[in-house]
């Protein structure tokens, strides 16, 4: 079924292949076409983000020192703990683009002070906002956990209308039998997701999928607004033809892609679509 129930035009839900071929980024109704500047952190990194042919700009949002409501959300990923870029003036330069943002919270600590600052900027960002936060315990998990109900709440209280991307903690382990996506987790967050208005994405670990296969398929058939985000961590080992199994098994539409170097470019080459460097 379509995707174009997703949101409106412009809006934070509107469906990410929607708003680049509206606004003729991409060729095709295709999760692969979408590219990502992944960690856009300090100033320089967004400074060359902006500057980049990607579509989606991804960065981390925390409170310094003691993780109290009170601080002033910075852009960082723990476990650095200090950066050259508060949130507020990622959202001035970032708002001068047209490229769409997801923002990963990995603490509710963050959450609220942050959304007060979306609120402000609001009206001029008429693209896709995604939200991102770990809410449960996934494969090899041993990250904490944000609490899903109030960052749900607190998200939805201030934007009805957004993007949630929805995940699991995970570990991988290169001398061990790494299992997948079990029954238990998948269906487990869609009880949590099932009582939602909103699109929700899925990031989940490229060398964890293929053998979840089932699991994975099973969630997104449970409603139209679901789709997968692959992404990667950096020591993990996984081959092109994984991420071509994963290819050859969803709707292309319902999976993206946030994937390091040397295999975004590979799997980019083998399945057709040109890479921008």
């Amino acid at each position: 079924c379509s995707l174009s129930l997703d949101g409106p035009v412009g809006s934070w839900s509107e469906n990410v292949l929607e708003y680049f071929l509206r606004n003729h980024q991409i060729s095709s109704e295709d999760g692969a076409e979408i590219r990502w500047y992944h960690a856009a952190n300090h100033k320089a990194q967004v400074a060359e983000a902006l500057g980049s042919a990607a579509h989606m700009i991804e960065a981390d949002v925390i409170v310094p020192g003691d993780g109290s409501a009170h601080g002033l959300p910075i852009m960082a990923h723990p476990p650095e703990t200090h950066s050259d870029n508060t949130l507020q003036e990622w959202l001035m330069e970032v708002m001068k683009s047209n490229k769409g943002i997801k923002l990963d919270f990995k603490s509710l600590a963050a959450v609220e002070a942050s959304m007060s600052l979306l609120e402000k900027v609001n009206g001029h960002l008429q693209r896709p906002v995604w939200l991102n936060a770990d809410i449960l315990p996934g494969p090899n998990g041993s990250g904490k956990v944000v609490a899903a109900k109030p960052f749900i709440d607190t998200v939805t209280s201030f934007f009805p209308d957004v993007t949630f991307s929805l995940g699991w903690t995970t570990g991988w382990h290169p001398e061990k039998v790494n299992e997948g996506y079990s029954w238990t987790m998948v269906k487990e967050m869609e009880y949590i997701c099932s009582g939602l208005h909103q699109p929700v994405t899925f990031p989940v670990r490229a060398a964890l999928v293929r053998q979840s296969c089932s699991q994975l398929l099973w969630l997104l058939k449970k409603s139209h607004r679901y789709s997968l985000t692959i992404w990667t961590g950096k020591d993990d080992n996984y081959s092109t033809e994984d991420l071509l199994y994963i290819r050859d098994n969803f709707n292309k539409r319902q999976v993206f892609y946030d994937i390091l170097e040397p295999q975004n470019c590979e799997f980019k080459q083998a399945i057709g679509i040109k890479v921008h460097l």
